[in-house]
């Protein structure tokens, strides 16, 4: 996603595969990220409280390291800049909110789901979310048209979590998981949009990143401090194992990759990059380890998600693509 005024960056035949690669490993980070997160839900008792305590640890780790270099200083310099010149808005700062209803449904949901079902349907709710988004704002303030090709693209993401979520949408219960994942997608369509305004500004991913997190980590706290104001139930204990918080970590990856790999490779091809990374990911976890078994309607929601990414990185597909946003600029008032 770019800022206003700034193009995809265009790359050669190493770097598009190089990009391509980034946006892979981003969407099995996501999926791993999932499933540490499902667990440290289902060991707390409250995905709630433990989405916060992974995210704090990313957030820490954000405010030690992003002021200690010029760029990081810098960025955050460009973007408080922004805000008080009207160049950015209030609400441009607010990713993390969609960030934190994210996390806090991998908490709730994947423990029950399996990683491959939460998968797919935030895939299928980032599909629908990234053409709504595209089609009224576009990320940098600019429509987009629902094209053909990206319709291609969201129909194909819709159908994978269909077939892969096929079997497991039986009770009351199981239906309602399911919701808040694809809501949960809508929500990272909004805040891939609106990462990516403050990251073109800062010109470096990093404080866009930590900005992210502080509110997330701000969003989550509130949401517990009203749940105990109506007489929500106290959190559990927080286990002592470190590796169940490493979600954080992974998560700051994950937003530092996007801001600049889609730059390189543009906002389809990367969604479906990450996205295939993700449901790779999904099920070689649950297949790996203990928990629901991916199932063969899986499997094939999996290829049908590959598929559509070899057609989107197809080069005459990209060329396509290309002049179809030269027209769109070009018709831009001036």
């Amino acid at each position: 996603m770019t800022g206003r005024g700034e193009s995809v960056e265009p790359a050669g035949r190493g770097g598009s595969v190089i990009s391509l690669a980034g946006a892979v490993s981003a969407g099995v980070g996501l999926a791993v990220q999932s499933r540490l997160n499902g667990e440290l839900g289902s060991r707390v008792g409250d995905g709630i409280t433990a989405t916060l305590a992974s995210t704090s640890v990313g957030l820490l780790l954000l405010l030690a390291i992003v002021p200690l270099f010029p760029a990081g200083r810098r960025g955050l310099g460009l973007v408080r800049t922004a805000v008080r010149t009207g160049g950015l808005r209030g609400w441009h700062l607010t990713g993390g909110v969609c960030g934190a209803v994210f996390v806090a449904s991998q908490g709730i949901s994947v423990g029950s789901l399996g990683v491959a079902v939460f998968t797919v349907a935030v895939v299928g709710g980032s599909a629908v979310g990234g053409l709504i988004v595209d089609r009224f704002w576009g990320g940098d303030g600019t429509p987009r048209p629902i094209t053909v090709a990206r319709t291609a693209g969201a129909a194909a993401c819709v159908a994978a979590v269909a077939i892969a979520g096929n079997g497991a949408w039986g009770g009351s219960g199981t239906l309602a998981l399911v919701i808040l994942p694809v809501f949960a997608g809508v929500a990272i369509a909004t805040q891939s949009a609106l990462n990516g305004r403050v990251g073109a500004i800062a010109g470096s991913p990093w404080p866009a990143t930590l900005i992210n997190f502080s509110v997330a980590a701000g969003s989550l706290a509130l949401a517990l401090v009203l749940r105990a104001g109506f007489g929500g139930a106290l959190p559990g204990h927080l286990p002592a194992e470190p590796l169940l918080y490493l979600a954080g970590v992974i998560g700051m990856g994950v937003v530092a990759v996007a801001t600049t790999v889609v730059r390189r490779i543009g906002v389809l091809v990367f969604g479906l990059a990450s996205v295939a990374g993700q449901l790779l990911g999904a099920v070689l976890l649950d297949a790996l380890t203990p928990g629901p078994r991916p199932s063969a309607a899986t499997f094939v929601g999996v290829a049908i998600t590959f598929a559509a990414l070899v057609l989107a990185a197809h080069p005459r597909f990209r060329r396509s693509e290309t002049v179809q946003d030269a027209r769109l600029t070009a018709s831009r008032p001036r």
